[in-house]
């Protein structure tokens, strides 16, 4: 045992503490936090247009504040690329996270110099709050990457501007920097492709103890490894010890992942966001992540059914109720307010507040009513998948609507690893899977206005192409599991398998 593994257990184990006793706390904590963002917030532009110093509870705060997502809160965002403080919060933000949006083009999420610590502190008591849970804290001692953006910033308004794993990069503890990976010069590569290279090279003859970025680009740089070594992860790498995602929905990656490792490691799962860190799994025997309730973020939950209505309901954190589907929306301490983030959440547990994420808010499938969301999509093909031994690699589903009665339906593009015995007994058991977790979709199929739905096969690597092909091949990019359109399955056409 190292230094730095003895100095990690009695650390974990203070803030491990005061993480447990902030379970007990967080509706009051919640509550804390809300009057102090309105509090510190009254004097600045939006604080001044919205009338935060009138606000004193959440049901004033919500007359005077609708919900908003990009777009809406826009203008008060150019006003702080043009160099002007105290528009959304006290001063002028330290950093500009710069994330791409489907409808707003490039996205300039403002980080506070309150804020930053919600970013870095969250990674790290995921790490700390397993070590006291487990005891282990020996991956400490060897290499550990992160697969994440260049951490090059630009400047906007003055403002340091980059991507948010980028922006982290800069804020690793010093005693880990000598353990981690890659190097900065290859970090900076903007390629992903080249960077990937870069990074196996690096890596391979490493004593690697700890991986971590969002599934599909692990898969991606455990596959450049086994191409180049011919040995499984594990046996590659034997002191491999802890894998950490976030980003996206993991178990449709969980079999191919694992397989490539060929041994076992644990894993902890995140739930960060270029407008905070929302959750982290904090214990490898329950089910879900706990909510980040004391770190700067006040959180709105939205049935996410309504989060488009002009009056929708909003709840404080004390009304959620276990297995209901809820927008999230976010107040912060970098000055967004009544955010809508766009993810979807669904609690596993009141005592305390955890979580699963299901989906995405303009993610979803109704073009016959039937709202369908990721959640049930990736259940359904998963359970199928798990029963009939077949691997999937990656899939997404869009609508096929042709005149007729019974003519339409939802199309699956699917790439496989291993693929099934029975193609079209696959297809029926993902259907019928998909008609039990949605009473919608099963009556449009009871009904004759869906047929089955269809699987089209994309040929290997269809996907890293197609994410290639519209330049968001790499680093944060995650491709939609559900369209509500065919624009996606349009462009998927020139890579399916022959």
């Amino acid at each position: 045992m190292n230094l730095k593994s003895m100095l990690a257990r009695p650390f974990a184990t203070y803030i491990h503490n005061k993480i447990k006793k902030g379970m007990e706390t967080a509706v009051a904590d919640q509550e804390a936090i809300f009057k102090s963002l309105i509090k510190s917030a009254s004097g600045t532009a939006f604080g001044k247009d919205h009338g935060f110093k009138d606000i004193e509870n959440y049901d004033q705060f919500k007359r005077q504040v609708p919900i908003r997502d990009y777009e809406g809160l826009k203008s008060y965002i150019q006003q702080v690329k043009e160099g002007k403080d105290n528009i959304l919060w006290k001063g002028k933000p330290i950093y500009f996270a710069k994330t791409s949006g489907t409808t707003s083009g490039i996205k300039y999420i403002p980080i506070s110099k309150d804020s930053i610590s919600n970013h870095i502190d969250s990674a790290r008591n995921a790490l700390l709050c397993y070590i006291a849970e487990t005891g282990n804290a020996d991956f400490t001692a060897g290499k550990m990457i992160f697969l994440s953006g260049s951490p090059v910033l630009e400047r906007t308004g003055g403002i340091p501007t980059g991507r948010l794993s980028g922006i982290v990069n800069h804020h690793v503890p010093k005693y880990l920097r000598t353990n981690q990976l890659p190097s900065y010069e290859t970090n900076c590569i903007e390629d992903w492709e080249t960077k990937l290279d870069a990074i196996v090279k690096e890596t391979i003859n490493q004593n690697m103890t700890l991986i971590s970025g969002i599934p599909p680009w692990m898969q991606m740089y455990y596959d450049r490894l086994t191409e180049l070594s011919g040995k499984k992860i594990k046996d590659l790498f034997p002191n491999f010890q802890l894998m950490v995602y976030g980003g996206v929905n993991f178990e449709p990656y969980r079999s191919r992942l694992f397989d490539s490792i060929g041994g076992k490691v644990d894993s902890i799962e995140t739930f960060p966001a270029s407008e905070g860190f929302l959750a982290f799994q904090d214990s490898q025997h329950a089910e879900g992540l706990l909510l980040n309730t004391n770190s700067g973020i006040f959180f709105e939950f939205v049935p996410a059914n309504e989060i488009f209505n002009d009056n929708p309901t909003r709840l404080m954190l004390g009304d959620v109720k276990v297995g209901e589907n809820y927008a999230v929306v976010l107040s912060t301490n970098a000055g967004m307010w009544a955010y809508n983030i766009g993810d979807t959440v669904k609690f596993v547990s009141t005592n305390p507040y955890r979580l699963v994420v299901t989906g995405r808010t303009k993610h979803f499938i109704s073009a016959f009513g039937e709202h369908v969301i990721a959640e049930e999509v990736e259940h359904a093909l998963m359970q199928a998948a798990n029963e009939q031994h077949v691997k999937i690699t990656e899939f997404t589903v869009a609508p096929m609507v042709q005149q007729g009665e019974g003519q339409s339906y939802h199309e699956w593009f699917v790439e496989f690893e291993t693929l099934p015995f029975d193609m079209r007994s696959f297809a029926q058991q993902v259907d019928n899977n998909l008609r039990q977790k949605n009473v919608y979709y099963d009556d449009l199929i009871a009904g004759n206005i869906l047929q089955q739905l269809k699987i089209t096969q994309v040929r290997k690597n269809g996907f890293i192409d197609y994410m290639k092909s519209i330049g968001k091949l790499g680093g944060q990019n995650k491709l939609p599991r559900l369209s509500n359109d065919r624009r996606i399955a349009d462009q998927m056409q020139e890579f399916l398998a022959q």
